[in-house]
């Protein structure tokens, strides 16, 4: 049996020395289907199979296959380490992160791959932030947003199949999920099967307008009704409104998210306010211990820089942003509590200890 290096991967395969990740899983996905022993049933094809298999769990694997290039080109010592993507960072060719199959911010709606897969998801949310004054959050409002979203396909009715109703077992991993290949000198690899990206599942003749996936990117426009006496933070959620789910799945929702900058603390103000808060239990154990003295500049410190942060951006009048910085110092009060009680010990300790006398063996003058 021929050596890992002596095997041509990429002929094998049938693609070019500089093929991307993707278009090594399709030429994967077309080999595996004519070669599959229980559909191919020439003499030769099992032992194809594992050939192809092979080449794919050398070349989809980043590092994997810098090695193997380093061994055809007769350096066995380069190539060891991660392979950068050509977009920057580094692939992922089982679509997890950022890499060709990742996942956006529509969660898993920026991929524009062609996949059998049929796995079906709930389609994530829209969140979508709505600006307005303190005023028009009191009286309320009603606002049109115009917004991209997937929606279910049309041509297939948000299956994903065109005539088919129920998927197909997948032919690759035979329902599994997985495939097992002996790649020689990297030694005996399980891997999630590319046909089926693990579901065991594939839909049976995939839509042409979605590529399987049952939505599509379309423009949406939905109104919203801002309830009176909104404040920052506060959401409208129009059900169904959402990005659609894959393969016949529900929608999610459309979420408005009211932003009111008149009661919103800025990042800058709530740092001060938590620093204000921390300098409060130093205070209060400090007068109660009567050491206040020993951390006056310290808190002194605290406050005035704090107080600084809050004042450099403007105080406002909503009750609403004093409500907010009154949280913010809370915060900052439960983190410097158990510090405080910790340092103002060390130091009661310390100073009891430094008021003891030895007078002889075995007695203690206090």
């Amino acid at each position: 049996m021929a050596s890992m290096n002596d095997k041509d991967y990429y002929a094998i395969l049938g693609v070019e020395k500089d093929a991307s990740t993707d278009d090594i899983r399709k030429a994967f996905q077309q080999k595996a289907r004519k070669l599959h022993p229980d559909i191919n049933k020439e003499p030769d094809a099992e032992e194809r199979f594992k050939e192809v298999s092979e080449a794919y769990a050398v070349l989809s694997d980043p590092d994997k296959r810098k090695r193997y290039d380093a061994l055809r080109s007769g350096n066995p010592f380069a190539g060891y380490g991660s392979a950068p993507s050509q977009q920057g960072g580094y692939s992922d060719p089982f679509g997890f992160g950022g890499g060709p199959f990742g996942w956006g911010p529509f969660g898993n709606a920026t991929s524009r791959r062609r996949s059998r897969a049929y796995r079906p998801r709930a389609g994530a949310d829209v969140v979508y932030e709505l600006t307005v004054d303190a005023e028009t959050a009191s009286s309320g409002a009603r606002r049109g947003v115009t917004y991209q979203r997937y929606v279910s396909c049309d041509a297939c009715h948000g299956s994903g199949s065109v005539e088919s109703d129920h998927p197909a077992t997948c032919p690759t991993c035979g329902g599994r999920g997985h495939i097992t290949v002996d790649t020689g000198l990297f030694g005996v690899m399980a891997m999630t099967c590319p046909e089926c990206e693990g579901t065991g599942r594939v839909v049976a003749d995939p839509c042409s307008a979605c590529g399987g996936s049952g939505r599509t990117l379309s423009a949406s426009e939905v109104v919203i009704d801002v309830p009176a006496g909104s404040h920052d933070g506060d959401e409208v959620r129009v059900p169904g409104m959402g990005n659609a789910g894959t393969n016949g799945s529900e929608a999610g929702d459309f979420v408005c998210r009211v932003c009111v900058p008149e009661e919103r603390l800025t990042q800058r103000q709530a740092n001060g306010c938590n620093l204000i808060g921390f300098a409060l239990p130093f205070l209060a154990f400090g007068l109660l211990t009567g050491m206040l003295a020993s951390f006056a500049v310290f808190i002194a410190l605290l406050f005035l820089f704090g107080g600084y942060l809050v004042v450099r951006d403007g105080l406002r009048r909503s009750g609403r942003w004093w409500r907010n910085a009154g949280v913010a110092v809370l915060n900052g009060l439960s983190n410097g509590f158990f510090i405080a009680l910790f340092l103002m010990m060390m130091f009661s300790c310390t100073a009891g200890l430094g008021t003891r006398g030895y007078m002889g063996p075995g007695v203690y003058y206090f």
